[in-house]
Parts: structure tokens; C-alpha cells; sequence
């Protein structure tokens, strides 16, 4: 069934060109020359850009964010109702965004393809949040956390912006307390803490293993309390399909009603997408299934930058996929690590009972590898190490595609009660999971795909390079760098919604009082209306014989083997070309059952996956032109003798921003920069020896 829709010649699309973040060509180089890496045989045309500005306040990097607030422009407590922003997402960053501006008394329409707002991906992260309260004795504190920042995302992160995560986290704990998060606490009362991945104090605050979920419900409650006022509008099982971009400038979205079909334009002032991150595009993850790129893919097609989205995080303590048929992969909390100990046989292919292998014929390679932080070595250092001895042989299950993370020593240490009371809904997940007693028998573990650290590319202000676009939490790449410590991602949630987005959305509505909302006939809606409406009339009209799913597998597949743990040129070149051929024939063979005007989640799965056919070429693009390792991007052409990540600072010590064209077609790629410098920790190599 199709539309119906009349057809008109469409719009001329957003070419992105006369953006507050344009700058000089980068190096004095126009965008018409290939990049040195773009000449080898069979690899991606990609082209020099322009340098972009963060606009992120001079001075010293410890005071920015106080800075920053100082001269933001305000919007006068009478005019804020003049304004309608739009926030698209219900985790975190989009509830807490929503909530806090509609309390300041800005009307605000809050989007989200759930059914309702708390069953947003972030009830998901389950270890806890971070924060530089310096609560412990153990010598913490705001420069100690910017460090740890900034080394555990390898330097390729902005430090001011690691400074604005130090320095509101201790606010961000207030404030969810206040709200009603059940913090553990001490027998005294205090919020307890415990450590996490690339750290070596406590500095995490948690709810046993469900951390995120209280969360989730306390933020979600937060904004029912603005629903119920009448400050928010909501619409629920309402998907993001497109950007309304007019004047240069985002000013709304097309949106279609799961339920009927129906696209609607929602239009305002300024634009925040809070979507999460896109790490479903390789199939089996630790996400949510509904969890997706098209929010973020669809902005960047009218030209918002996508920043390094070659930086994936794989989380160390996923279960492991046990056949090939399965879905996705299960999330264990790293919280795990702080008293399990993660091992396998010295002898490959044991394929004793992990009880039966005797103590000195087990190798706790992270503990012998890394002394000084041991199993709470960040994330990419674990994921790399787990596929090192699964690689060499000394994996175990039925696999042998895992690794054991044992809690023997500490259940005789502390004892069972005490590791039930820390861990015990997720030991009793995971003998849900698997028929395994983790009490009894170690659980085994493997990485996965998880976090992505890439995404929109936004300047200090959490604005994308189209104006009045935002972008908040995982929707963007702010913070992490090139891997994210463990925890951090809840904060960075948090201060987005809660604590940036309220002041910096502000500061650009204050230059466009007295400019009202487009209307629905406008150019730039009815462009975006009919482009919507062609697209899924085009996906309808392919009629072929396989599902989305089948598409979306075999893409999973090929980045897992050519943009996973490792990567090497020569992989990514492969990885293109299979890419290039998997979206060729989705556009000759996809099938879409069922009709158009009700509920039919294969359509909307087909246009999911259409974006991440698209996306996946932009990912292996980015990571086979940075020619360097860092952090969760290893190159194997570039290691240490130890087999470390090897970072070329003198020419990768920036940041990758992309632009495409030519998606009918062959695409073209062109590479934005943007500087990186540290100030308050200086460049070295990371070493957790």
C-alpha cells in the first residue's frame, strides 16, 4: 500500500555551508583535495574540510564553565513563554532537558517512540554514576576526575568539557537524591561509593546493580510532574523521521505516529535530540532492540556534522553469544570487576570445569598485564585483552568465545551474604540468562558492542552545526573521547539535561525573541513532509523478498570482523566494499510486510536499517582515515611492542567531523577538524602498568 502522496519537485536539501561552526580550510586546504588516504586503491574518497570552532571560552580550562554561564545571554522570565523547543528523547538528557525547561517556563513538546517515557535505553546502565564529591578519604577530587577524564578517552576528548563533567557531577548527586534516587548508603547515612573501570579511588555512587533505573524512574517522574502541569506536551509511540531546517536554521521535526501512520510536523524555536547512541548498528549489542541511529542520521542528511563515529566502545562484561541466531548480547555491570577476578586456562583449549582448574594453571592475564589498576583497567584495555587470549586460544564455554569472571575469592573473603547485598540482582539475572549459579560457578563474560562515543558533532554549547539543533548525552560525542570510563555516561546525561542544555538553549533563544514559529505551509515543511513521505513510498515500492532483519545481520557481521576490537586498513577497505553491496541489494530486494496505515514495525525496522547502511560506511570510513590507535580505535598497524595503542598526537590530536553528499550514488566524505589541547594534563602515553 502506498501513500498516495502527490509528488512535487523537492527542495534543494541544507548544504551546510554557512554554519556558525565554518571556519578556514583545515591545513589551507580546499575541499576539492583528497586526503593522502583517499589515494590507495579501493579506498574512500574523502575530502579536506574546514576547521571548525568550538566556541569554548578562553582562559584557564578549570573556569570555563563558570565563564561560560556568566556571559550567556538570558531570556527574561515574561518572554520564556514566547518560545517552543522541541526535545526528542525521554532518557536522561531528553527528561531532564524537557523537565527543567519547561520549569523555567519555556513551552516544550516532548517526543518518544516508547509507550511511555521511563522505559527510555537509559534504565539499562546498571553499575552507577560518577562524581567528584571527594566524600572518601582516598584523595579524589575535581582535577583527579578531569584526568582520569582525559587519559581514560586516550586525549581525544575536550578537556574544558571533561572539566564541566567534574565540576557539576557533585551537583547532579544533590539533585537526584532530592528527587528521590535510593543512593546505598553507609551505616552512618552518607551516599556510599564504590570504584569503577580506569579509576583508582571511589568516586561511584549506585543502587545496587539498578542504578540507571532509578534513575530513569526519578527522571521520568521529574517530567510527568511538567505533563501533568501543562508545560509539557507529549507525544508517545511518535518516531523522528526528519529535520525541519529553514533559514539555516533547525526549526522543527516531522514525526510519524506508530500507531496510524500519520507524519505530523512539530515545529519551534530550537531542536534538542537526546536519542542515545547507535550501537545496535552492529546487530548484536548490549542495546535495547527499539534502540536506533535514525534521529541523529536523519540531522546529519541536512547537514549536522557526525563526530568520530568510528568510536565504539565494546564493554568488557557482555555475556557471550551462545549461537548465531541470537539477537543481542546481555549487559553484566562492570561494578562486577571491583571484587570478581577475570581469568582463563594457561592451557589452550582446557576445556576442564572452570572449578576443576587448579589455581596455578590459571592466568588472571589482567591482573599480570596491568598491576597498579588490574581488573578495573578501562574498558577498550579489557575488551582488548579478553580478544588477545580468546584469539590465542584460551577461551572457554561452548564457544571457547569467552572468558571467566570469578567471585570465589571474594564470596571466601567477604562472604556470600555481603556479595548478595552488592551484586545480587545481577546474579540472579545472569542465572537467568544462562541456568549458571555465578555463587557456585564463574560467570563467563566476553566484550560487546555498547557506548558510543561518536556522534553528533556539537560545539561547547551542545549546538550541532546547524544552529538551534542540539544534541544531548549519547546523541552526541561530548566528554568521553576516544573511550568512556565507566559511570561517566549517566553523569554526562545528567549534566546535559539538567544542567547544560537549560543555560545554553537560553543563551541562543535570547537572539530570537519576537521571531515566531514557522507555519506548516512553509517551504522548508512541505520539502520535509514529502521527502518523508517518498522515502517510505520508495521502501514500500521495492517489493522484494528479504526482511530488514536479514540486512541488518549480515551488516552486523561484517562490522564486527572489519570495524570491531581491531581494525587495519586492509579490513576496512573490505568492510566499504561489503557494506556498498549489502545496501545495493537492500534496495533491490527488501521486503516490508503488512500496511502502512497502522502499526507495522517492519516498516519501520526498514528505515532504521537504511540508516545504518548508510552510517556504517561513514564509520569504517572514519576509522580506516584515522590512521592512528587510540583508546577503542586500534589500528593494528599502529602498537606498541607491548601491543598498547600507539596515538600519533603530531597528527590525529583532533577531532574528525563529517560532512556526505551523494547517497544516490557513490558518497563523498569530507572531513572537518577541530583542534584538540590540554592544558591542565598534559599529552602522555596511557599506561594502567
Amino acid at each position: 500500500m502506498k501513500f498516495g502522496w502527490k509528488k512535487k519537485t523537492p527542495a534543494a536539501s541544507p548544504t551546510g555551508q554557512a554554519r556558525h561552526s565554518a571556519g578556514t580550510p583545515a591545513n589551507g586546504v580546499g575541499k576539492e583535495r583528497l586526503s593522502r588516504a583517499s589515494r590507495r586503491k579501493g579506498a574512500p574518497k574523502v575530502r579536506q574540510g574546514m576547521l571548525l570552532d568550538s566556541r569554548e571560552p578562553g582562559g584557564p580550562a578549570d573556569e570555563a564553565w563558570s565563564r561560560a554561564k556568566k556571559d550567556y545571554r538570558l531570556v527574561g522570565t515574561s518572554n520564556r513563554r514566547k518560545f517552543t523547543i522541541i526535545v526528542v528523547g525521554t532518557g536522561l538528557a531528553g527528561a531532564g532537558s524537557a523537565a527543567t525547561l519547561a520549569d523555567l517556563g519555556y513551552n516544550v513538546i516532548s517526543v518518544t517512540y516508547h509507550d511511555a517515557p521511563r522505559r527510555a535505553h537509559s534504565v539499562a546502565a546498571q553499575g552507577g554514576i560518577n562524581a567528584a564529591r571527594a566524600k572518601k578519604v582516598d584523595n579524589d577530587s575535581v582535577s583527579r576526575f578531569v584526568k582520569d577524564t582525559v587519559k581514560g578517552g586516550d586525549f581525544r576528548g575536550r578537556e574544558r568539557e571533561a572539566f564541566r563533567l567534574a565540576e557539576v557531577s557533585a551537583g547532579v548527586i544533590d539533585h537526584l537524591n532530592a528527587i528521590g534516587v535510593p543512593f546505598a548508603r553507609e551505616y552512618g547515612g552518607s551516599l556510599n561509593t564504590r570504584s569503577f573501570g580506569g579509576v583508582q579511588v571511589s568516586r561511584t555512587y549506585y543502587t545496587r546493580g539498578q542504578t540507571g533505573q532509578q534513575l530513569q524512574v526519578a527522571a521520568a517522574s521529574d517530567l510527568a510532574r511538567q505533563v501533568n502541569a501543562g508545560r509539557v506536551k507529549q507525544y508517545v509511540r511518535h518516531e523522528m523521521v526528519d529535520l525541519v531546517v529553514e533559514d539555516g536554521r533547525a526549526q522543527g521535526v516531522i514525526v510519524r505516529n506508530l500507531l496510524t501512520g500519520e507524519l505530523k510536523p512539530l515545529l519551534g524555536h530550537a531542536v534538542v535530540l537526546a536519542t542515545g547512541g547507535y550501537g545496535n548498528i552492529y546487530y548484536r549489542s548490549t542495546l535495547a532492540k527499539n534502540s536506533n541511529a535514525s534521529a541523529a542520521w536523519r540531522a546529519h542528511r541536512r547537514g549536522a556534522h557526525m563526530a568520530m563515529p568510528s568510536f565504539i566502545q565494546f564493554h568488557p562484561t557482555a555475556l557471550p553469544i551462545s549461537t548465531e541466531w541470537q539477537s543481542k548480547t546481555i549487559l553484566m555491570s562492570e561494578s562486577l570487576r571491583n571484587d570478581g577476578r577475570i581469568w582463563v586456562p594457561k592451557e589452550p583449549g582446557d576445556s576442564r570445569p572452570a572449578n576443576d582448574i587448579p589455581e596455578g594453571e590459571r592466568d588472571y592475564y589482567l591482573e599480570r598485564k596491568y598491576p597498579a589498576f588490574g581488573n578495573l583497567t578501562p574498558r577498550d584495555v579489557a575488551s582488548r585483552a579478553a580478544k588477545d587470549v580468546i584469539d590465542a586460544g584460551h577461551g572457554v564455554g561452548p564457544l571457547k568465545n569467552s572468558v571467566y569472571l570469578d567471585f570465589r575469592d571474594a564470596i571466601a573473603r567477604l562472604g556470600r551474604d555481603e556479595i548478595a547485598a552488592r551484586y545480587g540482582n545481577l546474579f540472579h539475572m545472569y542465572d537467568d540468562a544462562t541456568g549458571e549459579d555465578p555463587y557456585t560457578v564463574p560467570m563467563r563474560i566476553a566484550p560487546g558492542a555498547h557506548f558510543t562515543m561518536g556522534g553528533l558533532w556539537t560545539d561547547y554549547q551542545l549546538m550541532t552545526s546547524i544552529p538551534g539543533l542540539f544534541a544531548a548525552g549519547e546523541a552526541g560525542f561530548g566528554y568521553h573521547g576516544a573511550n568512556r570510563l565507566g559511570a561517566n555516561s549517566l553523569l554526562s546525561a545528567c549534566v546535559d539535561g539538567w544542567f547544560t542544555i537549560p543555560n545554553t538553549v537560553p543563551d541562543y533563544l535570547a537572539g530570537h525573541l519576537g521571531k515566531p514559529v514557522i507555519s506548516e505551509d512553509s517551504p522548508a515543511v512541505t520539502e520535509a513532509l514529502e521527502s518523508s513521505y517518498s522515502r517510505f513510498d520508495r521502501l514500500l515500492g521495492i517489493e522484494g523478498q528479504t526482511p530488514p532483519r536479514d540486512y541488518h545481520r549480515r551488516l552486523g557481521e561484517v562490522l564486527y570482523k572489519g570495524c570491531g576490537v581491531t581494525r587495519s586498513a586492509e579490513g576496512l577497505i573490505a568492510a566499504i566494499a561489503k557494506i556498498r553491496q549489502i545496501r545495493s541489494e537492500f534496495y533491490e530486494d527488501l521486503l516490508i510486510a503488512g500496511p502502512v496505515d497502522r502499526v507495522n514495525q517492519e516498516l519501520e525496522y526498514a528505515g532504521r536499517v537504511e540508516d545504518y547502511l548508510q552510517l556504517a560506511e561513514m564509520l569504517c570510513v572514519d576509522a580506516y582515515d584515522r590512521d592512528e590507535s587510540c583508546g577503542a580505535h586500534f589500528r593494528v598497524e599502529h602498537q606498541t611492542s607491548g601491543g598498547e595503542a600507539k596515538r600519533d598526537d603530531e597528527s590525529w590530536a583532533k577531532i574528525s567531523a563529517w560532512e556526505s553528499r551523494g547517497w544516490s550514488d557513490e558518497p563523498v566524505f569530507t572531513r572537518h577538524t577541530e583542534p584538540l589541547e590540554y592544558e591542565a594534563v598534559p599529552l602522555e602515553v596511557r599506561d594502567y602498568r
